[in-house]
């Protein structure tokens, strides 16, 4: 089995828990629907986030979603002076046998113009 590694980003409109929980969990969802995977092809999942988001954790809504069993953890982004503020970045590693360019990474909100390129 091919380990592949899937990009996805998104903005927040505010830095408080529920939004960051709300937020989170959209992008793991469409991490997974644009990809076609099941909880079962995740290996691991890395969040990181903007040094101004500290109400909670990523990984605490992607357990609150039932993905106790997935390896998370979460890292604080550099701060960057002029860097998007209020984003949550995430790096999914999945057991998926297909070509890289088959791959659709996924980036939401404001969070599009980090990657236009892949950006749907």
């Amino acid at each position: 089995m091919t380990v592949r590694a899937i990009r996805g980003a998104t903005q927040l409109e505010s830095g408080d828990r529920e939004h960051l929980f709300e937020r989170t969990a959209e992008l793991v969802r469409e991490v997974i629907t644009a990809n076609r995977l099941a909880t079962e092809d995740l290996v691991s999942i890395i969040f990181t986030c903007t040094p101004d988001l500290t109400a909670d954790f990523p990984a605490a809504a992607a357990r609150e979603m039932g993905m106790g069993d997935v390896p998370l953890m979460c890292a604080v982004e550099i701060d960057v002076p002029g860097a998007l503020p209020r984003v949550v970045r995430l790096m999914a590693h999945v057991n998926l046998e297909r070509p890289r360019s088959e791959i659709q990474h996924v980036y939401l909100h404001g969070a599009t113009v980090l990657r236009k390129d892949l950006a749907q």
